[in-house]
This record gives structure tokens, sequence and C-alpha cells, in this order.
């Protein structure tokens, strides 16, 4: 059994999750605005601080991607926020290639997945969304990691605070979307929709809860990584999810589908020598 427990840094609090040995955090709305540059040191000494600019996509990049594409004024610190956003590279996941790399991702309803190789000591960190669900970036940055020698056997993921799916009211035609990413259909594209808002309804542990509004449903975008998890082959033992909900404790998270205000919260993790 996982425990997550609350640290304090600055007389503030952040979450961590013993499944993993590295430093990590999912930082609460109270650090705003600080920055991964300096919440980093919450964590301790890294070398690189490696974040991207977020578009819901699926694309994870690695030190070297993101140096390079990185403009000058953001390399040469002179950049304003506005100007940082702009300028970091597309993606929204990124992955360590050596000790000392943090990895960052920033949500307000979206699920943080950080990812540990207990092994190699490396990391990565994914903006999982439920477009980039749907487009599974979660094992896409498993397989980033797989490409430098990781094993599935050998890695934990941690999946952040985000919206229960209680309360994530969403359409019919968003839900099938993302459940076509876990669920296999022959069936013609004109029937597809309801097939598989019916699949995802009927499953054991189901990602989809019924709602009284036609045509939507209630979706668990945490529960739809969890199982593309385990379709991938990790074991369910290898895979946390954090016990807090950003649209119901509004003391703790930001939440834009609460709030419609775009403000984040961060969630990274530091690669270590092992």
């Amino acid at each position: 059994m996982q425990n997550w427990t609350w640290q304090t840094w600055q007389g503030k609090p952040y979450l961590t999750c013993d499944l993993i040995s590295q430093p990590h955090g999912f930082f609460t709305s109270v650090f705003a605005p600080q920055t991964p540059e300096e919440l980093t040191s919450a964590l301790g000494t890294a070398v690189d601080v490696l974040r991207t600019k977020q578009v819901h996509g699926n694309v994870v990049l690695g030190p070297a991607a993101i140096k390079t594409a990185t403009k000058t004024l953001v390399a040469s610190g002179t950049a304003t926020p506005t100007e940082e956003d702009i300028q970091r590279p597309p993606a929204d996941g990124c992955f360590s290639e050596q000790a000392g790399q943090a990895t960052w991702v920033c949500t307000a309803d979206c699920t943080p997945a950080l990812i540990a190789d207990n092994r190699t000591g490396q990391v990565a960190a994914a903006h999982a969304g439920w477009r980039g669900t749907a487009q599974k970036i979660v094992p896409v940055a498993i397989s980033k990691l797989q490409a430098q020698g990781s094993q599935l056997k050998d890695l934990r993921v941690l999946l952040g605070p985000a919206i229960a799916g209680e309360v994530y009211q969403v359409g019919e035609d968003v839900a099938a979307q993302i459940g076509m990413s876990i669920v296999n259909t022959d069936i013609s594209e004109s029937a597809a929709k309801a097939a598989v808002v019916e699949q995802l309804l009927t499953m054991d542990n189901p990602p989809l809860l019924p709602d009284d509004k036609p045509g939507h449903v209630r979706l668990d975008v945490r529960r739809i990584n969890e199982i593309q998890l385990e379709q991938m082959g990790l074991c369910p033992e290898q895979v946390a999810t954090a016990p807090h909900c950003t649209y119901q404790e509004p003391e703790r998270f930001f939440s834009y589908r609460r709030t419609q205000l775009k403000q984040v919260q961060w969630s990274g993790i530091v690669s270590v020598q092992l």
C-alpha cells in the first residue's frame, strides 16, 4: 500500500508518495507564483530544470531537444514570464538522461504524472489532460525512458492531484475520444461513440459514471491513465493515484473547471544516480 504524505517547504505544503525514492513533489496553489527553477530547491540540487510550453498534446522531449528549442531570452534569464512560456518548445512532457535533472509540468485540473525508474534513477513528467490522455502521453513518456534502457518492471508512476471523475462532466463525444485509447472496436464509426461509452460505463472500476444531463457523462481521466498503464504491462502495484481532487479542494489547488482562471500548480521529480 502506497502512502501519500504532506511535506513542508518554506512553511507551505506539497505532496509526496513513498512508491518512488527520487526527490519529487506535487506542489499546492500556495506556492504560486514560484517557478520550477525556485521550487526545485525544495527537492534538492538539480543541474538542469526541464519544462516546456504545454499544448495538450503527446510530445515528450529530452534535455537536448528542450535546450536546443528554447530561445535566447529564456536561456539568458532575461525573459518575462509571458516570454518564457512563448519561447519554450511546445510539448507536454519531458524526461531526464542523467542524474540531477528536474522534470516539471503544470496543471490545474489535468493529471500530473511523475514517472521514476528505480534501477537507473531516471525520471519523466507528463501533463495528462483529456486530450493528452487520449493520445496516450504517459505511455509515450514511458517509451522515451525505455528507449534509453528502462524496463517496465523497474518503473513506478504517480498520478497526482487532478479533477475527480465524480465531478468532471464531459460530453459523450469527449468520453468516446479518450475511451478509444483503451477500447478496441471494429464497429462502424457512426455507431462507435455510443458503443465506446457503453463499454466504459460497464467496466469493472469504470472510468465513466452516468450523468443526469443528456449526452453527458462523468469522466475519470486518471482511471483512463491507470488502464493504459495496465494495458502497457505495468502492474497496479507500480502505479499510485493521489487521493485528492483539484476541483473539490479549493484551499489546496487551483481548478480551471471551478474558477475559469488560468492558474496552475507545479509537479516535479529529480533524477538521481543509483
